[in-house]
């Protein structure tokens, strides 16, 4: 079930002038760093929570249609963009709407209805686009954002994994902010 991002954020979900001052940083020598350690820790917590958290598009392939319910692997989902069927030369055909039924939120959900267009193509016969996060940054919650941050000030505080008298570990406040929002799959 692979996903790929397929159009990036219009925002960064925590920008680059709020982690300096959550670092209390005023010059602009730290800057490629800082950015480095936020674009990890941004990508740290949405991994950890199956979060999108500045909105963007996102590809899901399949390799048939969903049988059951398919819970989308980023939330909050808020559209469905396109869901298509690929034949052997790579030619799309959507799907009709009337096909599937379609619940946006956390997490987002999709489920057919009747049969969809058949495809002889067995790998990746089935894209499903939508758009997940939050459609601006002023809108994602304080925890996560500050999930993002405390994550991102202990990369920049500890650029080196492990020292010869000290093991470092992720800060166990960033997994208690992300745990209400994280999406449990069983």
């Amino acid at each position: 079930m692979p996903l790929e991002q397929i159009s990036p954020p219009a925002e960064d979900a925590v920008s680059l002038d709020d982690m300096k001052a959550h670092l209390r940083v005023t010059d602009a020598s730290e800057d490629a760093v800082i950015a480095a350690c936020l674009a990890a820790a941004t990508r740290a917590v949405e991994h950890r929570g199956g979060l999108a958290l500045a909105a963007r598009g996102f590809r899901l392939t399949l390799d048939e249609a969903p049988r059951s319910v398919l819970v989308l692997p980023k939330s909050p989902v808020f559209s469905l963009d396109a869901v298509e069927v690929l034949d052997r030369q790579g030619a799309a055909t959507s799907v009709d709407a009337a096909l599937y039924d379609f619940d946006s939120g956390a997490p987002g959900r999709l489920v057919a209805r009747g049969l969809w267009p058949f495809s002889l193509r067995g790998l990746g016969a089935v894209r499903i686009d939508f758009t997940a996060g939050w459609t601006a940054a002023a809108d994602i919650p304080e925890e996560l954002t500050l999930a993002v941050k405390m994550l991102a000030a202990h990369f920049y505080e500890n650029r080196e994994s492990a020292g010869e008298t000290q093991i470092f570990s992720t800060p166990q406040a960033v997994d208690a902010l992300i745990a209400p929002w994280r999406s449990v799959r069983l």
